[in-house]
C-alpha cells in the first residue's frame, strides 16, 4: 500500500549537458501530471508523462525539469575573423586615401554586424533526452520509495483503528441478546404496572417479543461486518492501488454501523456504535491519502 505523497530528485550528466530533475505528488482522486521544461524541448513532454503515470496511478505529479551546460559545452559565441580582418584592411584603405587615421576599436567591431555572434543553440534532443530520462526515472523511483514508506506507516495506523473497530463490533454482538431480555421484562413491568396480569408464557407477550426481536436482530450486519474487515485486511496487504476500494469499503462499514444504531433501541449499543463510527472516521481520514 502506498501513500499519494512524495518527492524525489535526481541529476544526470554527459559531456556537455547536466539534467536536474526533481517530482513531488498531493493527493488527487485520479493521475495527474503537470510538466516544467525548457520549451525548446516541450516534444519531450509526452514521454515525461508517459513514464510518470507507468509508475503512479494515483495522485498529482508535479516535474520540474531544468538543464545546464557543463564547461565543455560549446561557446555560444561565434567571431568571424576574416570580416574583422576585413573591417581592419577596409579602415586602413580610407586612412590613406583620405590622409587621416582612422584606428579601429572594440566598440568599431561590435557595431558591425556579423563579426561576434552571440547564439542559443539547441542542443539535438537526442542529446537532451540521453540526460533527461534517466534522471525522471530515479526522482521517480525515490519519489514512489517514500509513497511506500509513508504507506506503510497508514497501514499500521489504519491496523491499529480496525482492531478498535473489530472489537466495538465484538461487545456489540454480545450486548445484543440482552436487548431483547429488557425488552421483555420492561414489556412486562408496564403490563403489571397497568394491572394486566400476563404470565411469561402468554401467547400474546411471546408474539410482542418476537416481533420486536426481529425487527432489531442485528445478525445480517455483523456477518457483513466481519466480511468487511476480512476484505480491509486484505486489500490493506495488496500491492496494488486500493485507495478507491478502501474509500468504498468505509462507506460500506459505516453504513452497516447506521444500520445496528437505528435498529437497536439501546443506550449501550448507541455509545458502541458511536465510538466505532469515531474511528471509523479517522480511518477514513487515512484513506483518503492511499494510492
Amino acid at each position: 500500500m502506498k501513500s499519494m505523497t512524495g518527492f524525489g530528485r535526481a541529476s544526470q550528466a554527459s559531456k556537455t549537458l547536466v539534467a536536474n530533475v526533481e517530482a513531488s505528488s498531493v493527493n488527487r482522486k485520479q493521475g495527474e501530471v503537470v510538466v516544467q521544461l525548457p520549451r525548446n524541448y516541450a516534444e519531450l513532454d509526452s514521454e515525461v508523462r508517459k513514464l510518470v503515470l507507468g509508475k503512479v496511478s494515483r495522485g498529482r505529479v508535479s516535474v520540474s525539469i531544468s538543464l545546464e551546460q557543463t564547461d565543455n559545452a560549446p561557446s555560444p559565441i561565434s567571431v568571424d575573423s576574416k570580416r574583422a580582418k576585413a573591417l581592419s584592411d577596409a579602415l586602413k584603405s580610407l586612412s590613406h586615401e583620405i590622409g587621416q587615421p582612422l584606428d579601429i576599436n572594440a566598440a568599431d567591431i561590435l557595431r558591425a554586424p556579423d563579426i561576434i555572434t552571440f547564439e542559443d543553440k539547441q542542443v539535438c534532443i537526442d542529446s537532451v533526452r540521453a540526460v533527461i530520462m534517466p534522471a525522471l526515472k530515479t526522482a521517480i523511483d525515490s519519489l514512489v520509495e517514500m509513497r511506500s514508506r509513508e504507506g506503510h506507516d497508514l497501514k499500521q495506523d489504519t491496523l491499529e483503528r480496525l482492531d478498535s473497530l473489530e472489537v466495538e463490533a465484538s461487545a456489540i454482538e454480545e450486548h445484543s441478546p440482552s436487548v431483547i431480555t429488557r425488552y421483555r421484562e420492561n414489556l412486562l413491568r408496564r403490563l403489571n404496572e397497568a394491572g394486566l396480569e400476563f404470565d411469561l408464557s402468554d401467547e400474546r407477550v411471546l408474539k410482542e417479543v418476537g416481533i420486536y426481536a426481529e425487527r432489531c436482530d442485528i445478525s445480517e450486519e455483523i456477518t457483513r461486518l466481519r466480511s468487511h474487515f476480512a476484505k480491509f485486511r486484505e486489500y490493506l496487504d495488496s500491492s496494488q492501488p486500493v485507495g478507491r476500494s478502501l474509500d468504498f469499503l468505509c462507506q460500506e462499514v459505516n453504513r452497516e454501523f447506521n444500520t445496528i444504531g437505528s435498529k437497536a433501541n439501546d443506550a449501550t449499543l448507541a455509545q458502541h456504535v458511536v465510538t466505532a463510527k469515531t474511528e471509523l472516521e479517522k480511518i477514513r481520514e487515512q484513506i483518503q491519502n492511499v494510492e
